[in-house]
């Protein structure tokens, strides 16, 4: 647990911008709100893997996100039934499970519809508020933090040495 914090540390006080840090929160929110096995993640996996985004901070989102869709199954089920299911989408669903990628990615499954659209409706507010979070993390937390003597006794933990460690 020491480590996945000094982890966490090691992003937010690195010289990674604060777009890169946000990039990982939102693919690991798209990757792990959804079922695993999809043709989307598949390219979400290939956009971590190609983009500049932070890998330790990804998979550490991506656990949450992943225990936070469990709990939500059923709130993405009705989702997924309801968009499915809506008149005016019919003759769209039709058409696309007609096609190769269609058959392939899924989307007829209520919980993949659902999940995806939770995830795409909460993409641009979890990038915003990471950026934002990073950055006031930045210029307010972390000057506050070194001027206390808590700081210093941090300083002397296992976590800090761990974190130097890590820093190298």
């Amino acid at each position: 647990m020491i480590g996945v914090f000094a982890r966490i540390l090691k992003v937010l006080n690195s010289e990674t911008d604060p777009a890169q840090i946000a990039a990982a929160v939102g693919l690991a929110l798209l990757f792990g709100l959804t079922p695993l096995w999809t043709l989307h993640n598949a390219i979400v996996l290939l956009l971590v893997l190609f983009l500049r985004v932070n890998l330790s901070l990804f998979l550490l989102a991506w656990g949450f996100f992943t225990v936070l869709a469990f709990a939500l199954d059923p709130v993405f089920d009705a989702l997924g039934h309801a968009v499915l299911t809506a008149e005016a989408l019919r003759p769209l669903w039709a058409a696309f499970s007609a096609t190769d990628i269609g058959r392939l990615s899924d989307f007829n499954n209520t919980v993949v519809m659902g999940s995806l659209c939770v995830g795409l409706a909460l993409l641009p507010v979890v990038w915003i508020a990471t950026v934002h979070g990073v950055r006031h993390y930045r210029v307010h937390v972390l000057d506050w933090m070194r001027r206390r003597r808590v700081f210093q006794l941090v300083r002397a933990s296992r976590l800090y040495t761990t974190y130097q460690s890590l820093r190298g």
